[in-house]
């Protein structure tokens, strides 16, 4: 497996859609300004009975649950040893890339006072006992993980550059702003020359990268489970268990492949690519056991504890309980036929609901099931939304434009090899 196995869509970069999530982006972006000159009250419902609203649940449990695409792959690729999955892993590694890097801002935008963020490094600052400290850590670092992990991507592009933009623009600068063309021209050249002196030296450390960025996220999505484990009389009983860490770990597993899937049609339907269908009816395959698993230790922690009536109770908790259970277990019941996993509009429909009631778990567990005490309520203001959906609308708009200008998307033709030669061997 090597860099010639991805390639970047060739399509233009300024489109309609690209101008809807610019303006998004904008205004979520404004918002957040706003944030940091009026205070977070200016923009926030949130209270000393909720002292985290719709950032921390979304942006932070829930985006980083979907953000393990990454994740997700690079256990099937490299501890299962499904190599012909490879070429799908750089568009997973980008879409975590972007999920965990907007989930860090958006603790920053949550917590304020971004000035006091040095303390962090400083380790006489550090509470080692805090489960929320391990999650701020592991995200931190496997975000830059998978930082590691892309840059790849960007030194190929390096290498193989003819720098014909940079030199348009450098020949309309010059000699307008650039005086000196020539030294422009070779800083370009020690740029590309050093892409290529260190990008076999980073292929040959790439894998203790990829080990570290396997075992990050298994630290921290179970940590942010344990985070409501001390939550026991605020978190209702449907939701708060001992197994909390285990719920969220899984949880992100299945939300991971699923949303692999997802990312996968809705880019091959966007880009006009041809669908990935025998490679995605692999993923699905993993997805009900995982489901499986994770619904019968739900199920099963509930009556060894008791509440199974109150989850048949069928108010407000037990609504949101239900929801959640039957969209898992709808989505999962789904790919359980072959027939269904080869359909591209099965896939879709299914990995949706997985992800919907996946996330939604989350929603239950931080916010929803969460309940301080008389007299507390909370429902995010409009400009907490638009904060949120001004991230997501980032997050979409610079994976639309980096697959346009990086290799990311798997190689038609590389992808076609591979079957042929795992027909071949077959065969053999």
């Amino acid at each position: 497996m090597g860099h010639g196995e991805y390639q970047k869509h060739e399509a233009k970069i300024f489109t309609p859609s690209f101008i809807v999530l610019l303006v998004l982006t904008l205004i979520g972006f404004f918002l957040v300004a706003l944030r940091f000159i009026k205070g977070i009250g200016a923009v926030s419902n949130m209270s000393d009975g909720y002292p985290w609203g719709i950032w921390i649940t979304y942006d932070v449990a829930t985006g980083t649950a979907i953000a393990c695409g990454g994740y997700a792959m690079a256990i099937l690729v490299y501890i299962r040893n499904r190599m012909h999955y490879h070429p799908m892993i750089r568009s997973a590694i980008l879409t975590s890339m972007f999920g965990y890097g907007l989930a860090g801002f958006s603790v920053m935008v949550d917590v304020g006072r971004p000035w006091n963020a040095y303390n962090f490094f400083i380790p006489s600052q550090w509470q080692a006992n805090s489960a929320m400290f391990e999650v701020a850590l592991c995200v931190m670092a496997y975000t830059t993980v998978l930082a590691i992990e892309f840059l790849p991507a960007i030194l190929t592009t390096l290498e193989n550059t003819k720098w014909e933009k940079a030199q348009a623009i450098i020949a309309w600068l010059n000699p307008r702003i650039a005086p000196d063309k020539e030294a422009l021209q070779q800083k370009l050249d020690f740029v590309k020359a050093g892409a290529a002196w260190l990008k076999p030296r980073l292929d040959k450390v790439l894998i203790f990268i990829i080990v570290l960025g396997i075992t990050l996220p298994t630290m921290h999505q179970s940590s942010l489970g344990s985070l409501l484990l001390i939550a026991s009389t605020k978190l209702h009983p449907l939701w708060h268990t001992g197994f909390l860490p285990l719920l969220f770990l899984i949880n992100c597993m299945y939300i991971g492949y699923s949303i692999a899937i997802l990312e996968s049609v809705i880019s091959c339907y966007a880009f006009k690519r041809p669908f990935e269908t025998k490679e995605l009816s692999g993923l699905a395959k993993i997805i009900p056991w995982l489901t499986g698993i994770w619904l019968s230790v739900v199920v099963g922690d509930l009556a060894w504890r008791g509440q199974l009536t109150k989850a048949l109770s069928f108010d407000f908790y037990s609504r949101f309980f239900l929801l959640e259970f039957c969209l898992i277990a709808a989505g999962s019941f789904l790919l359980f036929s072959s027939k269904r996993r080869e359909s591209i509009r099965w896939l879709f429909v299914s990995a949706a609901l997985i992800v919907v009631g996946g996330a939604l778990y989350r929603f239950n567990v931080y916010l929803i099931g969460f309940n301080p005490g008389k007299g507390w309520r909370y429902f995010p203001a409009l400009a907490e939304l638009m904060i949120t959906v001004g991230i997501v609308a980032f997050e979409i708009l610079g994976y639309q434009v980096i697959v346009k200008i990086l290799p990311v998307l798997p190689r038609l033709h590389t992808r076609q090899q591979l079957d042929a030669t795992k027909e071949a061997a077959q065969k053999a």
